[in-house]
């Protein structure tokens, strides 16, 4: 990469640190801070499909906008929705006015994800995408990582600090980005739409429309990933409790330990991984590697197994996301913004569906979430290998080939 290249990739990781590690200071106080105003396990449900459910509705216009207005603006529009909706979140106990700031913060992430990797997508070459999108997850992964740290050290504070420290951090990254944060060249590949602008789609015709694009099966993929992470990590601490008797900070040294494998697996294999076999092959691996796991932590037996079992998944979850923001990109042509705002759609899909799944089984059976994930996973794995064999090689190559030439052009 150049100096410049490497320049806009260093501040949107510390954009993205700073908003990320606000946004994981809040995950381990929201159960206490729920049963601290008597609510139980339906608003901590709610909690987290309604902010699935509003990154889901309003993904496709944050695509949509990223491409129309530019990053940089709907990266600091979706911030600021962020740190509103926090300080919302802070300011009141009425649960309503909660869902109400979480309905905010969903569409400011709407708004914020699809702009990010369009953006590292405009300022890296297909070469460099792996890369340039595994450094950028991988600061958000941190961020994951030092928000928790965060949270344990205000653990004996008031139950509402750690949302008011995130609101004030949020801020931090509002005004860091819009100081040091440049727009992507608009002339490179992916900053013009090719479609009319001005045609307006509902939800389900830009869905409908996404069936058609070649990177269709990569979204399908993405929602799969998608339901089963997020089905897992909706049971796996109601595992720990009920089966190992582990403690609160069992399960935030698993939560920190997940999230610095993923640090690691960015920093350190994704880049390599895809130039040594390829983005559909590491797909199809590392879906089995995942799936692998799910058989292994129904046989889980003690607590060090299920915390092993839970480092697997998480590892082969934190390749396949960006692999497959990379090959989506690659293979979106001129309409790399409306491909990530699908990309988010899918995985709000999953988000929604499979915490919502995996909670119903899990009071029936506790091993019915574990196989419906594994069902979805090897399903998934057919349909990627039949596709790569049909059509998708073809399609990918073709894809590559024509991003290089218009690469090529613009830089000539």
């Amino acid at each position: 990469m150049s100096r410049n290249q490497r320049k806009k990739i260093a501040i949107l990781m510390i954009t993205m640190f700073i908003a990320i590690t606000s946004f994981g200071i809040t995950g381990p106080v929201i159960p206490a801070y729920l049963e601290s105003i008597n609510q139980g396990g339906l608003a901590s449900g709610l909690i987290i499909a309604i902010f699935a459910g509003a990154q889901l509705l309003f993904s496709p216009l944050g695509g949509k906008w990223t491409d129309q207005f530019g990053r940089r603006k709907m990266i600091i529009s979706g911030l600021i929705l962020l740190c509103v909706g926090m300080f919302l979140f802070y300011s009141t106990d009425s649960l309503w006015v909660l869902y109400t700031a979480r309905v905010i913060g969903g569409i400011g992430d709407a708004f914020l994800i699809p702009a990010v990797f369009a953006y590292t997508a405009d300022i890296t070459t297909p070469e460099q995408r792996a890369k340039g999108t595994g450094l950028v997850t991988a600061s958000m992964s941190l961020g994951l990582v030092s928000g928790p740290a965060l949270s344990i050290m205000m653990s004996d504070m008031d139950v509402k600090l750690p949302f008011l420290v995130s609101a004030w951090i949020t801020l931090g990254a509002v005004v860091f980005s819009f100081f040091f944060l440049k727009e992507s060249d608009p002339a490179r590949l992916g900053q013009a739409n090719v479609r009319d602008l001005e045609d307006e789609e509902s939800m389900s015709q830009k869905i409908a429309r996404s069936t058609k694009m070649p990177y269709f099966i990569p979204l399908i993929i993405t929602f799969a990933m998608s339901f089963g992470l997020v089905a897992y990590e909706s049971i796996f601490g109601l595992v720990l409790n009920d089966e190992f008797n582990a403690s609160v900070t069992d399960i935030a040294l698993m939560c920190m330990a997940i999230q610095t494998v993923s640090v690691l697996t960015q920093l350190f294999a994704v880049d390599r991984l895809i130039r040594r076999f390829g983005e559909i092959p590491v797909l199809i691996t590392f879906l089995g590697v995942a799936s692998s796991g799910f058989v292994l932590a129904l046989a889980a037996g003690s607590y060090v197994m299920f915390f092993v079992v839970t480092l697997i998944i998480f590892f082969a979850m934190s390749i396949l996301r960006p692999v497959l923001n990379i090959l989506i990109s690659k293979m979106a042509k001129g309409e790399v913004g409306f491909a990530m705002g699908m990309s988010t759609s899918y995985m709000s899909i999953g988000n929604v569906v499979g915490p919502v799944s995996a909670g119903m089984l899990y009071d029936v059976n506790m091993v019915y979430p574990f196989i419906l994930g594994l069902a979805i996973l090897l399903v998934t794995i057919g349909i990627t290998v039949a596709w790569y064999r049909s059509s998708g090689k073809r399609t990918i190559t073709k894809a590559t080939e024509e991003t290089l030439a218009l690469e090529a052009e613009s830089l000539s």
